[in-house]
């Protein structure tokens, strides 16, 4: 089973940008819907955004025209490019396929503060 590993996660200013990067352990090819997901302190967690290998992609009304997911499958990695970040963005940031798996990562902590 592909192990996904989060990373580039930080403290930023609102306003500011982050890049997210979920590397597999192996190929993410066969792997028909990728995605990001959010779970925010008392919060259940959310999908963010989800990218379909052929290139079509979602996103949750909070981050549309802010956030892009993008796949490498030359390099088994999927990207998640945060801009013009907001408080309510903070949150622990996690990749999975799509439909998610029970099995999550240790995911990646965006916070959002002045």
């Amino acid at each position: 089973q592909v192990q996904l590993v989060e990373s580039g996660g930080g403290l930023v200013q609102p306003g500011g940008s982050l890049r997210l990067s979920c590397a597999a352990s192996g190929s993410i090819f066969s792997i028909a819907a990728m995605g990001w997901y959010r779970q925010a302190p008392g919060r259940e967690r959310e999908v963010v955004a989800v990218i379909i290998n052929g290139g079509s992609t979602y996103y949750t009304d909070a981050v549309k025209g802010r956030f892009a997911i993008s796949r490498d499958n030359a390099r088994n990695t999927v990207y998640l490019q945060m801009n013009s970040l907001k408080p309510e963005d903070t949150a622990l940031y996690y990749c999975n396929i799509h439909p998610p798996r029970p099995a999550w990562g240790q995911g990646t902590q965006v916070t959002v503060s002045s």
